[in-house]
């Protein structure tokens, strides 16, 4: 099963969000819910290194089924409304797949 918890702020704001685990849904290289759940995950980490100034702390490790994303505390207004944005969008990509195929993914929230 993956995990996957997001940290809030005691503002609201999500602070980082890691990703453990396999779905073990199918076999490797088949598994539709790892690929739907790292696709998500992975284009946000881009995104905000793309579209933002902000150059989050990053780790990943194992045989790929470990990611961990902390956004730096001290952002400008504007960089922490786009980084939040990218995150909450995210956050609602992987509640859609964890609506389908809930048996193989967990979202815990941690505010």
């Amino acid at each position: 099963m993956i995990t996957i918890k997001m940290d809030y702020r005691p503002d609201g704001r999500i602070s980082s969000f890691t990703l453990n685990g396999h779905a073990n849904f199918a076999k490797h290289g088949q598994d539709i819910v790892c690929a739907g759940v790292s696709a998500v995950s992975f284009g946000a980490v881009n995104s905000i290194f793309a579209l933002t100034d902000v150059q989050p702390k990053i780790d990943q490790g194992g045989n790929g089924g470990y990611l961990h994303c902390e956004i730096p505390e001290d952002l400008p207004k504007e960089s922490q409304d786009k980084v939040q944005l990218i995150l909450e969008t995210m956050l609602v990509s992987l509640q859609t797949i964890e609506r389908d195929y809930g048996k193989y993914m967990k979202i815990t929230l941690s505010k």
